[in-house]
C-alpha cells in the first residue's frame, strides 16, 4: 500500500485532530447520502402505498411540499395495507435483524452504552427498508430513529475500517446519530447537540460535541443541496415573544406537556410489553399492530404517517383544515397509533410523533386558554404555542431540551421564543419525572458501561491506603519452615505472609512458593532460603489506585504497607479483596445518593 493511503487508513495512531476531522466528515457524508436514500425511499414508499392504493396523499409540511389534504379515496383499505405493510416488514426484520425493531434512536443509544458501539453492518439497510414499508404503508411513525440508526450503523463500520479503539467507535456512533438527524431534519445545531444529550437523562456525553458539529455540517450540506434548503417547517409564520404576561401561559403549556408526555411513554411501553407477552410468531406482531392502526385511520387518517403536514397546519393557525376537535382527537390517536406501530415491532422513529404530538398539544392549550382567560395572557396566534408545545412536550420526555428546543427552532426558522420554549421545557422536563421515551439512556456518566473503568480509576484516586489496609496480619519469622508457614497460610485463608524479625519486615512469603517447595518434598526448608527479600511495598499516603497498579504490573495479589522513612517498619497488608472492597462500597454510595436526588 502506498505511504499516503497507509497513513490514511491508520486513524487509530492518529492525532486526536486528523483522526476526529477525517472520520467526522466522512460520517457526515454517511449521514447526508443516508438521508437522501431513505428519504427517497419514503416517499416512495408513501406514493406507491398510500398514494396509489389508498388514494391517500398525505399533506406535507411546508418546506418539503404541498400542504393538502384531497381525502381518502378509498378508506376501507387502510387496515389491509397498513397490515401487509407491517407483516412485510416484520418478515424483514425478524429474519434478517431483529434489533432493528422499534425505534432506532434507542438501538443507537443501547449499542452506545451497551455493546461497545457495534452495530451490525446489515441493521442500515435493513432498518431503511423497514422503516419505508411501515411509514408509507401508513404506520404512525417517524424517520429521524431510522435515520439515526443508519447514520449511526454506518459509524460503527467506518470505526472498525480504520481500527479504532472501542471508545472512539461509541463516539464515532454517538456522532453519526446527531448527525442522521440533523441531517433529516435540517437542523445542524440540534442535531449535533442531540448526540452528546440523548445518551443520558441528566448528562452530556461532551466528547462527541466537535466531531458532531463537523459531521452535521456535512451531512445537512449534502442533503439540502438535494432535498432544498428550507426549513422543514418553513419559516416566518411564528409571531415573536414580546409581552412577559405570555409566560404565565407557557408555565400551563409546559405542565400539560409534560403530563401529555407521560401519557406518550406510559402507553408506549405498556403496548410494547403487551405485544412481548403475546404467545405468537415477532414477525406477525406487526401485521397485528399494523391493522389496529389502519382501522384508526379509517376515522381519523390524519393519524396515518409522520403526520407532518397536519403539524403544519397547526403551525399555520388553518382550523379549517384541522379544527379543535380533530386536533384534541388527533392528540389522543397519536399517541395510540404510534404505541400500535412500534410497540408492536414495526419499524420507525418516536422523536416525529412526539413533536405532532406536542405541537397538536400546544394549539389544543391555546384554545382553551383563549376561552377561559379573563386577561390576555396568550399569544395573539396559536402557532407560538405549537411550536413550543412540539419542544416542551419531546424535549421533556425524551429528557433533551436543549437539543429539541434549537431543533424545532431550525425546522422552523424560528428563534424569538427561545424564552417562552426554555421556560415550557424546564417545567415539562421536571413534571415528566422519571417517565422516559428512550428507555435505554441511563441517568449519568457514571451508570454507563461505556465509563465503568473511567469512573473506577476516579474512585481509587480518590481513596488511599489507610483507608482499604488490613492492619491485623498474621506473620512469621524467617527461622520458621516452610511447612509451618504453609499450615499458617491455610488457617488464615491468605495468599501471602509477612516475615518479620524483632519487629523488622525482612521479606514476603507467597502460597504458591511454599506449596512448590512442599511438592518438591521439601517442607523442612527454613523460610530465610524460600522467602521474597526484594519486596513491593506501598505506603499510607499512597492512593489506591497507584497500589493496584503496583500489583498488576509485578503480577502479585498483596502488597506490604510499610512506613516512608522505615520501610522495615509493617504497618499492615493491602490486597486485591481490600481494593473491591471498598471500591464496591464506594459504587452502593454514589448509586444510592444517584437514586435519592433523581
Amino acid at each position: 500500500m502506498r505511504p499516503e493511503f497507509k497513513n490514511f487508513y491508520d486513524l487509530a495512531q492518529a492525532g486526536y485532530i486528523k483522526k476526529w476531522v477525517i472520520l467526522s466528515v466522512l460520517i457526515g457524508i454517511a449521514a447526508g447520502f443516508g438521508s437522501i436514500i431513505f428519504y427517497w425511499s419514503l416517499t416512495t414508499a408513501t406514493h406507491l402505498l398510500l398514494g396509489q392504493v389508498a388514494g391517500y396523499v398525505p399533506p406535507a409540511a411546508g418546506g418539503e411540499g404541498a400542504t393538502v389534504f384531497t381525502g381518502v379515496a378509498r378508506p376501507w383499505i387502510l387496515p389491509v395495507l397498513a397490515a401487509a405493510g407491517g407483516l412485510l416488514s416484520g418478515i424483514i426484520v425478524f429474519h434478517f435483524a431483529p434489533e432493528a425493531e422499534g425505534h432506532g434512536t434507542d438501538a443507537a443509544i443501547d449499542a452506545f452504552h451497551n455493546k461497545g458501539g457495534y452495530i451490525r453492518r446489515r441493521v442500515p439497510l435493513v432498518k431503511a427498508m423497514a422503516s419505508a414499508i411501515t411509514i408509507g404503508s401508513g404506520g404512525s411513525a417517524g424517520r429521524e430513529g431510522p435515520t439515526a440508526q443508519i447514520a449511526a450503523g454506518i459509524a460503527s463500520a467506518l470505526a472498525d475500517l480504520f481500527h479504532l479503539s472501542e471508545a472512539d467507535r461509541r463516539i464515532a456512533v454517538a456522532t453519526g446519530i446527531g448527525a442522521g438527524i440533523g441531517s433529516i431534519f435540517k437542523a445542524p445545531l440540534g442535531g449535533a447537540i442531540l448526540s452528546m444529550e440523548v445518551l443520558y437523562r441528566r448528562d452530556f456525553e461532551y466528547e462527541a460535541l466537535l466531531p458532531s458539529f463537523i459531521a452535521s455540517v456535512v451531512g445537512y450540506s449534502i442533503f439540502a443541496s438535494w432535498s432544498g434548503w428550507s426549513p422543514v417547517f418553513g419559516g416566518g409564520i411564528v409571531s415573536s415573544f414580546s409581552r412577559p404576561m405570555e409566560l404565565v401561559s407557557y408555565v400551563i403549556l409546559g405542565v400539560v406537556c409534560g403530563l401529555v408526555g407521560i401519557v406518550y411513554g406510559r402507553s408506549f411501553y405498556y403496548l410494547r410489553d403487551l405485544f412481548s407477552r403475546a404467545e405468537i410468531p415477532r414477525w406477525i406482531k406487526p401485521g397485528i399492530g399494523g391493522f389496529a392502526v389502519g382501522v384508526i385511520g379509517v376515522f381519523l387518517p390524519q393519524a396515518l404517517g409522520t403526520s407532518y403536514g397536519w403539524l403544519q397546519f397547526a403551525i399555520s393557525g388553518d382550523f379549517i383544515a384541522l379544527p379543535v376537535t380533530v386536533m384534541l382527537a388527533l392528540v389522543v390517536m397519536k399517541i395510540l397509533a404510534t404505541g400500535l406501530t412500534i410497540g408492536s415491532g414495526g419499524s420507525g422513529g418516536v422523536f416525529a410523533p412526539g413533536l405532532v404530538i406536542g405541537g397538536l398539544t400546544g394549539g389544543v392549550v391555546w384554545h382553551l386558554l383563549q376561552g377561559c382567560s379573563a386577561i390576555a395572557i396568550t399569544p395573539s396566534t396559536s402557532s407560538a404555542f405549537v411550536v413550543v408545545g412540539m419542544m416542551a412536550l419531546f424535549g421533556g420526555i425524551a429528557k433533551v431540551p436543549l437539543a429539541v428546543i434549537l431543533m424545532v427552532s431550525e425546522m422552523t426558522m424560528d428563534y424569538t421564543l427561545l424564552i417562552p420554549s426554555m421556560l415550557a421545557c424546564s417545567i415539562a422536563y421536571f413534571v415528566s419525572g422519571d417517565n422516559y421515551i428512550y428507555e435505554k439512556q441511563v441517568n449519568v456518566r457514571a451508570e454507563s458501561p461505556a465509563h465503568r473503568n473511567e469512573y473506577s480509576v476516579m474512585l481509587l484516586k480518590g481513596f488511599k491506603v489507610r483507608d482499604a489496609l488490613t492492619e491485623k496480619v498474621p506473620v512469621i519469622s524467617s527461622q520458621m519452615t516452610v511447612d509451618d508457614a504453609a499450615n499458617i497460610l491455610k488457617m488464615h485463608e491468605v495468599h501471602a505472609i509477612p516475615v518479620v524479625d524483632v519487629g523488622r519486615l525482612v521479606g514476603i512469603v507467597a502460597k504458591q512458593d511454599a506449596m512448590k517447595f512442599i511438592f518438591h518434598g521439601q517442607p523442612d526448608t527454613p523460610v530465610r532460603d524460600m522467602m521474597s527479600t526484594d519486596l513491593i511495598v506501598t505506603y499510607l499516603d499512597e492512593s489506591l489506585f497507584d497500589a493496584m497498579n503496583r500489583m498488576i504490573v509485578h503480577q502479585i495479589s498483596q502488597l506490604p504497607v510499610v512506613e516512608r522513612e522505615d520501610q522495615s517498619k509493617l504497618l499492615g497488608l493491602l490486597s486485591l479483596n481490600d481494593i473491591t472492597k471498598i471500591q464496591c462500597t464506594a459504587n452502593a454510595s454514589l448509586h444510592s445518593l444517584q437514586e435519592h436526588f433523581g
